[in-house]
């Protein structure tokens, strides 16, 4: 009877943690994937270039909750080596298409001034709702960056 009652208690606490483990949501998503899965090609252009730039916003969307309002593309210089006298290039703003998982576009490199192969970022800028302390929305901005050399 004594010996019974040692298996039982472990058994009920192994029963109750597998109940917790199966309630909990597995994140299939990297933390870095919260602000959109930013992919270019090719990551090393010259100016009059295309530029493919695909951005998938599932893990954004479905496992952090972040719908973009806008999405702002641009051309940055590293902050580890900018000395404050390079501001981005714009290169589109899009705004979000209710029901959109992705924005995908191509657009062409400016004959801007650059520093020949030295490397740039291709920043992506989303600009989402949270929710205030008292139910209104307001906005705030993340982004996302992906490394692409210029000649």
């Amino acid at each position: 009877h004594c010996l019974t009652m040692k298996f039982a208690i472990p058994a009920a606490i192994l029963s109750l943690a597998g109940l917790v483990a199966s309630t909990v949501v597995p994140r299939s998503c990297a933390q870095a994937q919260r602000f959109g899965d930013l992919t270019i090609s090719p990551s090393t252009v010259n100016p009059g270039d295309e530029l493919s730039i695909n951005v998938d916003f599932n893990c954004a969307v479905s496992s952090f909750g972040i719908v973009p309002v806008y999405m702002d593309y641009s051309i940055s210089v590293p902050a580890a080596v900018n000395n404050g006298h390079e501001p981005n290039i714009v290169l589109a703003r899009h705004n979000w298409t209710s029901g959109s998982t992705s924005d995908d576009f191509t657009v062409q490199i400016p004959y801007a001034n650059y520093f020949a192969n030295a490397g740039y970022e291709i920043t992506l800028t989303i600009t989402y709702p949270l929710a205030g302390t008292d139910g209104s929305q307001y906005l705030v901005q993340g982004g996302t960056e992906a490394p692409i050399t210029i000649n």
